[in-house]
């Protein structure tokens, strides 16, 4: 794969419309990607954008604005309960994201997408990641999507596979060893916030997950080799110090637009910069 520049999209639920806004101060500026890595809500966004590359900001405003947290996380309280009872594993049947994805996308194979794209889950059986590189396309995005408790493992062929942030929250590294020399990284702002000692008990596990979830891509980005040139996109939140708790309203779709707008007016800030 002759790859120069590489879009990485990482992961972090109904905070990944900061990535839409991102991704359109990116195309406004010209900069195309040769390859889409994408993580979790990342792997969605960029399957969108490798299948419908000239016109990916439109398809997933569109999504953002209407269907996506609705979609994904359907159902009353009612309804998640029973799903919960029936399962005894996750509120949300994936379904409606799997009807979702089917209708957007306009091909059923990772190969035949219009920008090569590889997406990543957590290998149940095998505890490691998992790189899908070619085969059915809803399914590796499904996987790459499914958060636990949330929504259950996903099968694909003999093994199931969780949310690709438990291995790889912003998998950088996976463009760089493909050849990237030029890396765009979009994120969801948490990387941003800088963390404090936790001091509530609920804090406790959601700063461990945050420390676990961010730990790789600082190693990635130490790491990077001569000549790479990475670009961490800039989400224009306000990233007080402390506890995202967003990541509890998960059904939240209220700050969407509000997200997708400031992203872009960073984005687009920080590229004129680099023009220039």
């Amino acid at each position: 794969m002759d790859v120069d520049t590489a879009f990485v999209l990482g992961g972090g639920g109904v905070l990944g419309a900061h990535e839409v806004g991102m991704l359109r101060a990116l195309d406004e500026a010209g900069v195309k990607p040769d390859v889409v890595v994408g993580t979790s809500v990342g792997a969605l966004n960029g399957v969108v954008l490798a299948a419908h590359p000239g016109d990916a900001v439109r398809h997933l405003t569109s999504l953002w604005r209407s269907e996506v947290v609705r979609t994904a996380f359907a159902g009353s309280w009612v309804t998640r309960l029973s799903t919960l009872a029936k399962s005894g594993t996750h509120l949300h049947s994936p379904e409606p994201l799997r009807e979702l994805l089917a209708r957007t996308l306009p091909v059923s194979r990772i190969e035949e997408l219009a920008v090569p794209f590889q997406c990543v889950a957590a290998s149940v059986e095998h505890a490691r990641a998992h790189w899908f590189t070619e085969g059915p396309l809803v399914e590796a995005v499904l996987a790459s999507c499914a958060v636990p408790g949330l929504l259950p493992p996903i099968r694909v062929g003999d093994d199931h596979f969780l949310d690709g942030g438990l291995v790889h929250s912003i998998p950088v590294g996976r463009a760089v060893a493909l050849g990237a020399r030029r890396v765009y990284v979009l994120h969801v702002g948490r990387i941003e916030r800088p963390l404090t000692v936790p001091r509530r008990p609920w804090e406790v596990g959601l700063i461990a997950f945050e420390i676990a979830r961010r730990h790789r891509f600082a190693e990635e980005m130490a790491a990077l080799p001569e000549g790479v040139e990475v670009h961490v996109m800039p989400s224009g939140s306000e990233n007080r110090p402390g506890v995202d708790l967003s990541q509890l309203r998960y059904r939240d779709s209220s700050q969407i637009s509000g997200y997708i707008r400031r992203a872009y007016d960073a984005s687009s800030r920080y590229l004129a910069e680099l023009a220039h």
